[in-house]
């Protein structure tokens, strides 16, 4: 069974790629370490996320545990985007043929 919160809460969210017209899908490489930052981020907002749901609790800007997934949420963001981006395979392939981008 799967449950959904909706809410009227926006988040300011600050993105390398949120400022350019064209956002181009893209790959990171993230260390082992960024990995499990990310795992740990990740399990932290399910776990808080399921008790507040199970809970049942009402859904305000001002609770402390949306405050928390906010905050995990933005420091996730964070690590995430920290992370070098991985060239794509036509990137790659110009490279090695010692072409430059059109």
């Amino acid at each position: 069974m799967a449950a959904t919160v909706t809410t009227d809460i926006s988040l300011p969210v600050s993105t390398p790629a949120a400022s350019t017209a064209y956002v181009r899908a893209s790959r990171r490489r993230i260390t082992p370490q960024a990995g499990h930052a990310l795992e740990i981020l990740g399990h932290a907002i399910e776990y808080l996320t399921d008790e507040f749901v199970h809970r049942g609790a009402e859904v305000s800007s001002r609770s402390a545990e949306v405050e928390a997934v906010q905050l995990l949420m933005a420091l996730n963001r964070q690590v995430y985007y920290e992370c070098p981006e991985a060239p794509t395979v036509g990137e790659r392939m110009r490279s090695m043929l010692g072409l430059r981008a059109a």
